[in-house]
Parts: C-alpha cells; sequence; structure tokens
C-alpha cells in the first residue's frame, strides 16, 4: 500500500492502531511553542536533592558521597508495602455501588530511585561504556531483588527525562516499582505475546526484530545481540524500541557480553536523540521484562520503549489531544522518515564534536 496516504497501522503487541496523516506533516504550525531545556547544568549542584553529600527532602537523610550508581527508597512512594497498608487499613470502606461497575482493589508495592552517577550534569548518553553497564547492572540486580519479594508480580524500570515529561529533578535518574499487581499495558503485552506463540511456534519480538532487520528502513542502530528501531506503529514522532536479538524475560539473564552491547546500542541511539535538536532530549523510557508471576513466560523477547514528545524542533511537541483521546493515537510524520533522520545523524553526541 502508499503509505504516503492517509492509513492505519496495528500494534500486535498491545491490540491498539494509530492514525497515519503523512500529508499532515507540510501543514504550517501555530500552536503552542516550549521554551528550550536550560543545558548549563553544572557537574555538582548544593541544592540538588540528589546529588552526593548532599541532603534530600526533608533534611532528615543526607546523601552518601557515591561515586558510581546510587539506588535508594523514594521519598514520595506512590506505593505502600503490604505492612504499610495493613496498617493503614483500620477498616473495610462501604460499598458504593454494583460490582461489575465500581471494581477496586488494593495495590501494594515498592518504589526505588537510581541515580545513574554523581555528575549532574551528563545523561546516559554522556556517559561512557562502563558507567552506562553499571546502570544496566543496576536495573537488573534490584529487579531480581524486587523480584523475589512475595508480594510482587511486576517490576517496572522506568525514567522520565527533562522537565516536560515530568522529572522533579534534573539529576538523571530513574525508577523501579514493584506492584502486588501486573500492570494494564504489561497484561496487553503478554496476551498478545502468548496469542502469537500458540498461532507461530515462536515469539512475536523475535520474527518482528528478524523482519525489520532484512527490511533495514526503520532501524536506527543495531549490533549483534540488539536492536534499536522505530516501531512500525510509532504513536509518538521519534519513538524508538530496544529488541533482544534471543527470548529473554529479564534484564539480569544477560551475559556480560549482552550488557557492553546494549550499552553500546543505546549509547548510540540516545546520542542521536539529543543530536536531533542539538539538546538534552526529553522522553519517557521504560523497560517491559516478564512477570513475577510464577510462569515460564516463553513469549517473552526483553524490550524497551521510549516516548519523546518533541515534534519539529526543540520548542515544539506533539500532544496526544481531541481525537487521540476520544479515538485512536494519530501521527503525521510516517516511521520511515522519523527513523531516517535518526539513523541518518552522528553517533557522537554534539557536545563532544
Amino acid at each position: 500500500m502508499n503509505y504516503d496516504l492517509p492509513h492505519r497501522r496495528y500494534n500486535p503487541l498491545t491490540g491498539e492502531w494509530v492514525l497515519v496523516s503523512p500529508h499532515r506533516a507540510k501543514r504550517p504550525w501555530l500552536g503552542q511553542v516550549e521554551r528550550p531545556a536550560v543545558e548549563a547544568l553544572p557537574a555538582y549542584d548544593p541544592a540538588c536533592y540528589l546529588c552526593p553529600g548532599n541532603t534530600r527532602v526533608g533534611g532528615a537523610i543526607v546523601n552518601p558521597a557515591y561515586t558510581g550508581t546510587f539506588v535508594f527508597g523514594n521519598d514520595f512512594p506512590a506505593l505502600l508495602t503490604p505492612e504499610a497498608m495493613a496498617q493503614a487499613d483500620g477498616h473495610a470502606s462501604a460499598a458504593i455501588g454494583s460490582a461489575d461497575l465500581f471494581k477496586a482493589e488494593p495495590v501494594s508495592g515498592t518504589s526505588r530511585v537510581v541515580c545513574f552517577s554523581p555528575r549532574h550534569d551528563l545523561s546516559l548518553p554522556q556517559l561512557s561504556g562502563p558507567e552506562v553497564e553499571a546502570v544496566l547492572g543496576t536495573w537488573a540486580a534490584q529487579t531480581r531483588e524486587l523480584g523475589s519479594f512475595e508480594n510482587v508480580a511486576y517490576v517496572q524500570v522506568f525514567e522520565n527525562k527533562g522537565a516536560s515529561m515530568g522529572a522533579s529533578n534534573p539529576h538523571p535518574h530513574s525508577q523501579l516499582w514493584a506492584t502486588s499487581n501486573v500492570p494494564h499495558v504489561v497484561a496487553l503485552e503478554m496476551e498478545h505475546q502468548r496469542q502469537y506463540l500458540a498461532q507461530h511456534a515462536k515469539p512475536m519480538l523475535l520474527d518482528y526484530v528478524e523482519q525489520e532487520r532484512r527490511l533495514g528502513e526503520r532501524i536506527v542502530a543495531a549490533n549483534e545481540h540488539f536492536t534499536v528501531l522505530v516501531p512500525f506503529w510509532a504513536v509518538w514522532p521519534f519513538e524508538m524500541m530496544v529488541i533482544a536479538h534471543r527470548p529473554t524475560r529479564y534484564l539480569f539473564d544477560l551475559s556480560d557480553v549482552e550488557f557492553a552491547a546494549l550499552g553500546d546500542v543505546m549509547r548510540r541511539a540516545l546520542a542521536k536523540y539529543d543530536n536531533l535538536f542539538e539538546i538534552s532530549f526529553p522522553y519517557s523510557f521504560g523497560w517491559h521484562q516478564a512477570p513475577f508471576d510464577g510462569g515460564d513466560h516463553p513469549e517473552w523477547v526483553l524490550h524497551g520503549h521510549w516516548y519523546p514528545p518533541l515534534l519539529r524542533s526543540a520548542t515544539v511537541r506533539k500532544f496526544l489531544v481531541g481525537y487521540e483521546m476520544l479515538a485512536q493515537p494519530q501521527r503525521d510524520l510516517t516511521a520511515e522518515t522519523a527513523a531516517a533522520r535518526l539513523r541518518d545523524l552522528s553517533d557522537v553526541h554534539y557536545t563532544l564534536r
């Protein structure tokens, strides 16, 4: 079919569709223009709650003088431990209606923060290869530890980069939320991957990444063990996925060679993000690992998603509003065009040129 005409694309991981309208990319822009992100961050900020040796929010805790990654319990957690839940739940809530229409269930869990390094001013693509591998290793170790907790069914690793994506502190960091349930998006991906495996006797994402590598038109960066690409069904303008080349369920299943390969491909892809508009490119990123629900999950292939908001420049962003909130997601820039723009950029971070 002609991808230059309006069409919609199917996401086999979630069962959802996205409307693609390439001709709209030529329309003039009179919408909201963001302020460019402030770039001149110091290597150490005495007012930062996350820098080494500084006092965190509230003044009761002082960070150690850490020199690598630093993990701590979130000072404002979205989840309460089972013990805290039991202590706070003094009495049952009164019923408010039909169980089919007013359904609710308790969710317990643990929230942790991972600082990437002591440097306040360096994001992942600006760190060295060993430093990026240390971040990956910390995510893997934390996933293993939290996944071993009796009440945990899923561990979500994610990073919100930039104020426009809700990051409350510019010091490069990520979070882990370990929950007693399997979240909705992960449950959707799990079910669709299970169905594909049953029908094709091969994990969906292995088939997908093999076909994408043959086609080549949506690949951004790749090596022997991992591929970064703009997915065929991308919603955000410069959305990317990183996909393993074998059916790996968890980060902690990776070998040392695979950790090095993953760090390499991520650093190169994220440098392209920053080089696109020569800013510290904002995004939300998250790993989708298999749940900790007692299953073997032969359908699962380790992968991660980047969802960045910027559309035309450092100051013009994509909004999901109107039709997208009420009907289905829509994009103007095709995945092929977005991938070509990213792929053609240098792997060397613009601040190092």
